[in-house]
């Protein structure tokens, strides 16, 4: 028999097992750096994050970290005055007050069981502002004065805070406080509980009153209010009875121009005044008695 002239079968494999195995080292080699580059990137970024927050400029620039402080009921009536200061107490409710501290409404309820307990709690913090530090002065006018001028400042700094008084809050810690100091300047001049009790009342009408009107004023504004008056006098029904000269106590203040009584300071000395005439006699001074 005739030999073949083609060569055996895994003679002809062997070249081609080479050639895979030349393409495959090929493709291996080729695919390095993509790996090594790809196994880098994890430790470049980490270096470069590592560079970013070695940068002081930068710590203003990033939000702060940690967990998001705990709500607290100091921060709920906080933001509750805030808001009842800037549009009146009638836009304040625990969904307003949530809101405005990013947080769920069901969320106050934890520290707050209803709005009239919040209500009761704003009250409680303004009347901090209308305590007398370290003590009253010795003379109950002194006192007194000292007391009711921190009243006025407190009132027209929160316009809603007589509102909330009218509906009876129940009284916390800083609203007997306020009671106490006002019971002891008035006990300067009279150890009569009735008394006392008489002259803070008669002292808190008249702060009230004029504050009141104070606030009603200011919400006109001055240009306003002159206008008012000015389109009142141009009222020709008004300016014949004027000059009838049935009114000339009342005229005789319109043409000077005024139209408002604005010395607090000089009303409330006048009524002082006549509180202590009432009591001249009673006690040899207006120091405490003793």
């Amino acid at each position: 028999m005739a030999e073949s002239s083609e060569p055996p079968e895994r003679d002809r494999e062997r070249p081609e097992q080479a050639e895979r195995s030349q393409q495959t080292e090929q493709r291996e080699r080729a695919e390095r750096p993509q790996q090594r580059e790809r196994a880098e990137r994890p430790q470049q970024r980490e270096r470069g994050e590592r560079r970013e927050r070695a940068r002081p400029n930068d710590v203003w620039a990033r939000p702060r970290g940690g967990r998001r402080p705990k709500l607290t009921r100091e921060a709920i009536v906080d933001k509750a005055i805030e808001i009842a200061d800037a549009e009146g107490l009638e836009a304040v409710s625990i969904r307003r007050v949530a809101s405005e501290l990013g947080v769920r409404a069901m969320s106050l309820y934890t520290h707050i069981e209803a709005k009239e307990d919040l209500l009761d709690l704003m009250y409680d913090v303004v009347a901090v502002e209308v305590l007398v530090e370290d003590g009253l002065p010795d003379d109950w006018r002194e006192a007194m004065i000292e007391i009711t001028r921190k009243e006025r400042a407190a009132g027209l700094r929160h316009p809603w805070m007589f509102e909330l008084a009218g509906r009876s809050p129940r009284i916390g810690p800083n609203g007997l406080r306020h009671a106490e100091q006002s019971m002891a300047a008035a006990a300067r001049l009279t150890d009569d509980p009735e008394e006392m009790l008489a002259i803070v009342t008669t002292v808190d009408h008249y702060m009230l009153g004029f504050v009141l009107r104070e606030q009603r004023l200011r919400e006109m504004g001055t240009t306003a209010l002159g206008e008012a008056r000015q389109s009142v006098l141009e009222q020709a029904y008004i300016t014949k009875l004027l000059e009838s000269g049935e009114f000339p106590h009342l005229r005789s203040v319109l043409d000077t121009g005024l139209y408002n009584q604005e010395d607090f300071d000089l009303g409330l000395k006048w009524l002082l005044d006549g509180i202590e005439h009432d009591h001249r006699g009673k006690w040899p001074s207006t120091s405490s008695p003793t």
